[in-house]
């Protein structure tokens, strides 16, 4: 059986695919170098954002990359190193807005299979090249809206969405369809623009309008791709320019969780003002009280400003057997052991 069937779907009907064609609806579709082309077409301002991305796809990889280099990359973030610690060797991962798909690659090691998905080609060509150039075949990319994403409800043990639901018309609505890929006792791990933490950036947006983008201050990762071009190009339209872009707090996504059967795992970095660093992404923190959520956001102005304020939610899709009555973040099976 192939790596992925059990996991992409006919976007028309929900139905499994056979090669290129819905065994149920008998709908066919196209493959471009590689990338499986499942997308329909989508309301006028998610087109405007596909299109944003086709003129400059987001990020890019460099001259001369390898997998060792990919690797070395994301290992720069603790994030990406806690992320990868706490999925298990076997899981199935899907990243919805897997862009050019570095995330992607990166967790795509020992026994898991991995899907990314994305609308734009041009982004997905980067990345199905690269995962040939890295020889990755339990990798998998897919065109895609993730209204109607191609890929069957509850099939995988962790849902990656990072850098994406804030770029949609209706964050809220495109969570609720996103979590529905998770299994009972799935894994959800969601990255957004924090209302908070993104005022340095908005602020630094302000004088590069005034300035017709000729003068942008205290921005790190423009400093440090100053050498890269095509690299510096992507980062100033995707953090400046983006035409479609909201902005959340940790309490908005909470109630997100709530509407969906999500139990609250933690945020990164803590939510709570005295928060450390977890050892286990996906072991269990109690909920902070509001007005600490709310002091913790404040501090995410200095530690999340310089690179446009992502943060983190982790939530866990309950299954039937979840004890509702218990208090949140204590349920079992919180941690990435209970994912094997």
């Amino acid at each position: 059986m192939n790596l992925f069937s059990e996991l992409i779907a006919c976007p028309a009907c929900g139905g499994a695919l056979d090669g290129v064609t819905c065994q149920s609806c008998g709908e066919t579709y196209a493959e471009d170098a590689g990338v499986l082309r499942l997308r329909a077409t989508a309301d006028a301002r998610t087109e405007t954002v596909r299109a944003f991305y086709e003129v400059a796809p987001f990020p890019g990889y460099p001259p001369r990359d390898s997998l060792a280099w990919l690797r070395a990359r994301a290992e720069r973030s603790a994030f990406a190193q806690l992320l990868d610690r706490a999925i298990p060797g076997d899981a199935r991962i899907v990243e919805v807005g897997c862009g050019t798909g570095q995330m992607s690659l990166y967790l795509a090691r020992a026994d898991r299979v991995v899907v990314g998905a994305d609308l734009t080609m041009a982004s997905l060509r980067l990345a199905e090249a690269a995962r040939r150039r890295f020889e990755l075949p339990r990798a998998r990319f897919i065109e895609s809206d993730l209204f109607r994403p191609g890929l069957h409800e509850g099939a995988f043990d962790v849902v990656y969405c990072s850098g994406v639901l804030h770029h949609t018309p209706d964050p809220r609505a495109a969570f609720a369809r996103v979590a529905r890929l998770a299994r009972p006792g799935g894994m959800i791990v969601l990255g957004l623009y924090n209302s908070v933490a993104r005022i340095p950036l908005r602020l630094r947006r302000v004088a590069a309008k005034l300035s017709g983008y000729r003068w942008i201050p205290f921005d790190p990762v423009l400093r440090d791709r100053a050498s890269e071009p095509e690299r510096r190009e992507a980062w100033l339209r995707d953090q400046y320019r983006h035409p479609e872009e909201h902005r959340h707090t940790v309490g908005e996504v909470l109630r997100w969780f709530r509407a969906n059967d999500v139990a609250f795992v933690r945020a990164y970095p803590s939510a709570q003002v005295h928060g450390e660093e977890p050892d286990d992404l996906f072991a269990a923190e109690p909920d902070a009280w509001a007005p600490e959520r709310w002091l913790a956001q404040i501090g995410w102005m200095g530690s999340l400003g310089h690179e446009g304020g992502l943060f983190v939610m982790v939530g866990r899709r309950r299954a039937a057997a979840d004890e509702p009555n218990l208090p949140t973040g204590v349920q079992e099976g919180f941690s990435s052991a209970a994912l094997r």
